[in-house]
Formats: structure tokens, C-alpha cells, sequence
């Protein structure tokens, strides 16, 4: 009967793949539809042993290098199957695999918990400091600036404006391998300029909530804004690896303007995704990341933003009136809760409607929409994306303040400080409208 074997494979192994990963293999059969019968048998053979198949395999825990040496030995003498990167903080290697060694890992490898399909991960795009109260924020007689706070932009790369002049203390790029900063989509620059831009191209009117802070581009997105979940677990893991090796200068901040539609697993931390963003959480830094622009439907928060730890942002619209929040609401595309799991997110909103940020010229963006440009030096954009960096610029004020504070706590001062919408769905608004004044300790 042609369509056993694959179809077995998912029968017998469905707990330790991934629903996309199931689909993806069940698909294989769809040229049978279009094949006389006859050649049913040679052609499954075929798809078996030459299809390429991008996955993402966890093992078990407390058994990582013995997993990952079962994997190599069985991909020892198969010249389609290898090892592409190592997550140690998670337990994960990405692979490249073939539907007949897949048979063979979910049969034979004792170690293997779980292989899901490397999915992917895209950029989530569709007057602000002043809105959040983040100008000119005061403690101690200092005005906070983010100052010695290092914030890592895991996007499309970061363009060397003159706004981050000096501050662009890292790259590293995991699409193109280059080691110079740049950013051929121009998603990034403006995410590291919605945090930290010094305004020096403008008289100070286009700055970012911290305009001191360090900034370290981490590309894991190509010219076009998309990227796999490979490439972002690449990028949380250096990040992670980064502090182990610069223990005076660390990464304090991680700011993820990124996401893919999440998944229905049995339980959140199930989602690789939010396995990677926890494990950087629980190493000390403060993750913070896009809720999504699939707007105004309820349940659309997008991985990792489902992760019930790190602070997920949704887009307000503050009607460019920073000195009237009487007209202020949520931006209709901002991703709405509760997440798939029946967690109540996002967890705060900040201003992302007509945000003005850094332009990185003759990037896909800048060419694609030349409309958006504010002078030479700058570009407008909307979406959560512009919303999370800003979230991530003021906790880089609030660490400054106090550099001891657990990223749990960062989250709670955020939340808490908050300007609420006391009648208003949680799963809308989340705690409210970011106030930095309100949320950084005195």
C-alpha cells in the first residue's frame, strides 16, 4: 500500500512532532495524486531518501551532548542529514534531515523528546517618548539616559547612524555571516533607534527613551524581514553565550520585534520559541518582545509573545497628542489575548502608531517605501515592532536606576506603573499605558 511508511511515521511518532512538522510530511504524498499507481512505491522511495526536511530536535534534559552524539553518529554516513547549530540553553540542535532518518531518530534515538519544523519568523510591522513619560526622566539629581545599559536588537541588523554614533558595541549576523554592522531591510535600525536613537540628526526631537544606552545588532532576518526559528534560537543563544564570556559587560536587555503565529502545543513552554526567550530570562536578562499585529481579533498574540514570562508589548495609538491621553487607545492591529494557553496578554502597551526612527538608506524598506521618509535621516513606521523597542528603551532607564533589579521586578515596576484602563479587557490593554516616570523607582 503506497503512503505506509510516512504515514506510519506520523501514526506512531504524532507526541514527538510538531502539528506544522506532521503536515509537512503528510504533504509529501500530494504529487501521488498526479502519478500513475505503478509508481507510487519508487516514488515514496525517492521522497524519502532526497526530500530535505529543516527541523529543530529537542532532547532530553540532562542528556544534550549524549543526544547530540546519537544524532551525529546516525547522520555519520548520510549526505543530505546534518547538525546545523547547537541550543545548549534549551536542549536543542537545528537539523537537516531526511524522511527516511527521521524514521530512523524517532525509532532509535532514546534521547529525543521532541522535532518540530523550523518555522518561519518574520519582522512584525503593519511624538512616542514624550507619550510613555520617558523624557526627561530625573532620579538623584541625574537624568536617566540608559547610560552603561547594553540593549541586544535581534532583528534585521542595525545600519551605523549617526544617532548610535560610538554605541554600537556588537554585531553578528547569522544570515549573511558578515561581521560589520548593517541592515538591508531597515526593520532593525529603526527598532535601535525607537530605543536608543540620540537624536543628534535632528536637534534631539527624534530620540529614543535611551539615548545613552549601548546597542548590539543581532541579524537573524534577511532583506525581506523573514527568518526561521533557527535563526532567532541562534540569536537568543549568543546572546546568552555573550554575558558567559563578558561577565563585566553584559547584554541587560533583549528587545524582539519578531514573531511567527504560535502553535498549539500542550502547554506553552512546549513552543521552542519561548524555551529560548525563558532560558535568556532566567539567565538575567530582560526579554521583551513584539505581541504581533494580527489585530483586532482576540487569541492572536504571536510567539514568543506567549511566553508567560517575558514582557510582551501591544501598539497604543496615541492620535500624536503626547499632552492628551483623553484620545489615546490600543492600535486596532495590535495583537489581542488571551494566548492559546489562556494567559492574559500582552502585558503592557506602548506607543507604536507613526513612529519616527533611524532610516537605513537604500535598505528593502527605504526603497519599498519612500513615502515614509522624514528628511534624510529618518523613516516612519507603525506596528508593535516600533511599540517594543520603545518598551525596552525605558527599561533600560529603570535598570540604570538600579542595575540589581531581576528582570521579574522590571516587569512588575512596568506593570505597576502603568496608567490603567480600569473598565478596559486585560486582554486588550494589558496593564495599561507605559509611564516610565510612574514605573522607575525614586
Amino acid at each position: 500500500m503506497f503512503g505506509y511508511s510516512m504515514v506510519q511515521i506520523v501514526r506512531s511518532h504524532s507526541h514527538k512532532l510538531d502539528k506544522s512538522l506532521r503536515d509537512i510530511v503528510l504533504n509529501l504524498y500530494k504529487p501521488f495524486k498526479w502519478t500513475p499507481c505503478f509508481l507510487h512505491n519508487l516514488l515514496e522511495g525517492l521522497i524519502k531518501k532526497n526530500k530535505r526536511l529543516s527541523v529543530i530536535i529537542e532532547l532530553e534534559e540532562n542528556c544534550f551532548e549524549e543526544g547530540c552524539s546519537e544524532i551525529h553518529h546516525l547522520f555519520s554516513n548520510q549526505r543530505k542529514c546534518k547538525i546545523r547549530n547547537r541550543f545548549s540553553a534549551v536542549s536543542c540542535c537545528s537539523a537537516d534531515i531526511t524522511p527516511s532518518i527521521l524514521e530512523e531518530l524517532l525509532t532509535g534515538c532514546s534521547h529525543v523528546k521532541k522535532v518540530y519544523l523550523n518555522r518561519e519568523v518574520k519582522t512584525l510591522l503593519d511624538v512616542a517618548v514624550p507619550s510613555a513619560n520617558a523624557k526627561n526622566v530625573i532620579r538623584n539629581g541625574t537624568a536617566l539616559t540608559g547610560e552603561g545599559i547594553t540593549i541586544a536588537i535581534i532583528d534585521t541588523g542595525i545600519y551605523p547612524h549617526q544617532d548610535l554614533s560610538g554605541r554600537i558595541t556588537g554585531f553578528v549576523d547569522f544570515i549573511n555571516q558578515r561581521t560589520d554592522p548593517y541592515d538591508d531591510n531597515g526593520h532593525g535600525t529603526h527598532c535601535a533607534g525607537d530605543a536608543a536613537a540620540a537624536g543628534s540628526a535632528s536637534a534631539g526631537v527624534y530620540s529614543g527613551p535611551a539615548s545613552k544606552a549601548n546597542v548590539i545588532g543581532v541579524k537573524v532576518l534577511d532583506q525581506l524581514g523573514s527568518g526561521s526559528l533557527e535563526t532567532v534560537m541562534q540569536g537568543v543563544q549568543w546572546c546568552i553565550d555573550y554575558n558567559q564570556q563578558n561577565p563585566e559587560n553584559k547584554i541587560d536587555i533583549i528587545s524582539m520585534s519578531l514573531g511567527a503565529a504560535a502553535q498549539q502545543y500542550n502547554k506553552e513552554n512546549d513552543d521552542p520559541m519561548v524555551q529560548i526567550v525563558e532560558a535568556a530570562w532566567e539567565s538575567g536578562i530582560v526579554v521583551v518582545v513584539a505581541a504581533g499585529n494580527e489585530g483586532p481579533e482576540a487569541g492572536t498574540v504571536a510567539s514568543p509573545g506567549i511566553s508567560d514570562q517575558v514582557i510582551t508589548v501591544g501598539a497604543l495609538d496615541d492620535r500624536n497628542t503626547a499632552g492628551n491621553k483623553a484620545d489615546d487607545d490600543v492600535a486596532s492591529f495590535s495583537s489581542r489575548g488571551p494566548t492559546l494557553y489562556g494567559n492574559v496578554k500582552p502585558d503592557i502597551l506602548a506607543p507604536g502608531v507613526n513612529i519616527v526612527s533611524l532610516r537605513s538608506p537604500n535598505s528593502y524598506l527605504d526603497k519599498l517605501q519612500k513615502s515614509s521618509r522624514v528628511g534624510s535621516q529618518y523613516f516612519m513606521l507603525s506596528g508593535t515592532s516600533m511599540a517594543t523597542p520603545i518598551c525596552a528603551g525605558i527599561v533600560a532607564l529603570i535598570l540604570q536606576q538600579n542595575p540589581n533589579l531581576t528582570p521579574q521586578e522590571v516587569k512588575s515596576l512596568l506593570m505597576n506603573g502603568a496608567d490603567l484602563w480600569r473598565d478596559r479587557d486585560p486582554n486588550v490593554y494589558g496593564a495599561g499605558y507605559i509611564n516610565a516616570e510612574n514605573s522607575i523607582q525614586k
